[in-house]
């Protein structure tokens, strides 16, 4: 396991001490760079209309096609040491 990837996993891990609950704004970014850092692009189909959360993931996630998985991993970590400085 590479350097980068053991700071991600402990970065997913960090983050759920996170004291205060961020914004949703931010909440959909952590989603979406943790997904495209340990998945890759998006391939599932696009939740129902109904389902408002499942969508704004899938949209969130989407955004980030054809990023590289370290630059989203590297964006994660990022984020959660700005959230855990705060």
């Amino acid at each position: 396991m590479t350097d980068l990837r053991r700071e991600f996993e402990q970065s997913a891990e960090d983050i759920q001490r996170l004291g205060v609950r961020p914004d949703n704004d931010t909440l959909l970014k952590l989603y979406a760079l943790y997904k495209q850092g340990s998945e890759g692009d998006l391939r599932s189909s696009q939740p129902g209309f109904f389902d408002f959360v499942g969508t704004a993931k899938y949209e969130a996630w989407g955004q980030l096609r054809g990023t590289p998985k370290d630059e989203a991993m590297r964006r994660y970590i990022e984020l959660v040491r700005q959230l855990l400085d705060a």
